[in-house]
Formats: C-alpha cells, sequence, structure tokens
C-alpha cells in the first residue's frame, strides 16, 4: 500500500511555496514586497496536517504503471462533486484547454466536443496560491522532484533530489506550467494524500489523486492553454496575456 509522507515533509512542502510564488510573481511582474511579505506570515504560521488514523483504508487496488503500480482510491470519501466525471461543457472553449476553480476546488479539461472531464483537487494553503494564464510547456512521468534553493535554505535537511515513486511529492505526474517559453515553477501533478482532495493545503500547485493525473496526462498535450481562477483568497497574480 502507499505509504503517507512523515509530519516533516509535509511541512517542508508547504514551505517551498514561497519559492514557487516568488518565481511566478518575478517570471512576469518583477518583485513585490507586500506578497513576499505574505507568503512569509503564511508560512510562519503554517501548521502541517497529519495523515488521517485510518489513511491505508482509502486505497482499495491499484492499476498498472510503469515502473510502479498506482494505488486506486476509494472514491465514496470524497464528495461526490470532487470525482471525476464527464459533464456538461460549462463554459465554451477550444479543445485541449484546462481551467482551474481554484474556489472550488475543481479542474476541468475541455475535449472540444460540448463536454468537459471535471476533477477535484487539492490547492495551495493562503497566501500560497497562483492565478493567470499559462501553457502546458512538458510533461512528466513518475518525475523527480527537486527542491529549489530557497526551500533548501529554508529546510537544509531536504535532499537535493527525490528521485519518481510512490513518496514523491509530484506523484504519477506532472505537468509543468509555462509563460513565454520560462518554467514558473508551478505544476499539477499527483499526490499519495488522496484525504487532501478538496482542501487548501498544499504548498502552491494543483494537485490531484494519481490516477486522476494520470487521466489527464493521457488526454492533454503540450501547448495546453490553462486557466487558473481565484478570486476567495489572495493570490500571486502574473500576466494574463498567456
Amino acid at each position: 500500500m502507499m505509504r503517507s509522507y512523515s509530519f516533516g515533509w509535509l511541512a517542508a512542502l508547504a514551505m517551498g511555496a514561497m519559492a514557487s510564488t516568488y518565481a511566478a510573481h518575478a517570471t512576469e511582474a518583477g518583485t513585490d514586497p507586500k506578497i513576499h511579505r505574505a507568503a512569509a506570515a503564511s508560512a510562519e504560521n503554517f501548521q502541517p496536517i497529519e495523515p488521517p488514523e485510518d489513511a491505508d483504508r482509502w486505497y482499495i487496488g491499484s492499476i498498472p504503471d510503469d515502473p510502479y503500480d498506482i494505488p486506486t482510491v476509494d472514491r465514496s470519501r470524497l464528495r461526490a462533486d470532487l470525482r471525476r466525471e464527464t459533464v456538461e461543457a460549462p463554459e465554451d472553449f477550444p479543445a485541449n484547454t484546462i481551467i482551474v476553480d481554484i474556489d472550488a476546488r475543481h479542474l476541468f479539461y475541455y475535449p472540444g466536443d460540448g463536454t468537459a472531464i471535471r476533477y477535484g483537487i487539492g490547492v495551495g494553503r493562503r497566501g500560497f496560491s497562483w492565478q493567470g494564464v499559462a501553457s502546458v510547456g512538458r510533461k512528466g512521468v513518475w518525475p523527480e522532484w527537486i527542491p529549489t534553493a530557497t526551500m533548501r535554505s529554508i529546510i537544509p535537511d531536504l535532499p537535493a533530489s527525490m528521485e519518481g515513486g510512490l513518496d514523491s511529492p509530484l506523484g504519477a505526474r506532472a505537468l509543468y506550467l509555462y509563460q513565454n517559453g520560462q518554467d514558473i515553477l508551478f505544476r499539477i501533478h499527483g499526490t499519495n494524500e488522496p484525504w487532501t482532495i478538496g482542501e487548501q493545503v498544499s504548498s502552491g500547485c494543483v494537485r490531484m489523486l494519481n490516477e486522476d493525473i494520470v487521466d489527464l496526462y493521457n488526454r492533454v498535450s503540450v501547448g495546453a492553454k490553462v486557466i487558473l481562477r481565484n478570486s476567495k483568497y489572495m493570490a500571486t497574480r502574473v500576466s494574463q496575456s498567456g
């Protein structure tokens, strides 16, 4: 059965949001001291969330994947609207478009046939989010996790890198968001903490069930437009030109 992160890993990942937030903002808009102060304040107030006592009971099987099988989740434990579902397209977008609704904890993929695939997501903690327009610059399978220099300066015990696998913070797949040809350090990725789907607990990026990010990965093409919306709490805002 999939192992969950230790208490320390959760803290490390949340603290890493400062690096992602700063880098994403600097890519388009330069340095804003107010955003730096807000992110720092959120880091100081961060309280990691421990796995539930019945964490192992979230998993009910597995699906084959290379080189690791992907543990499947008991979706009855999720809110009904967070379970992957094909729905009538709520808006009109071209094929290969991703819409991320941070407020509702939904990600929609538009295949261009009048429908949308709706997925449940976990989102960043207050002050550790992002909104704007980007594109999928590349995709990764069981991707390696490389903490930024900022993260490692804050938490010296972090490794220089962590190979992809069942314990990796990026899960089974990752979509890397770019603007103007540059990686903005924002990811849509898997998670081995399914109980956090629908919650505001991540390190700033968008997390999905591993089985859902694999489904999305198989549908989306590099170059896909990604629109992230967020109105209910403060987020770093970058260029809307996408």
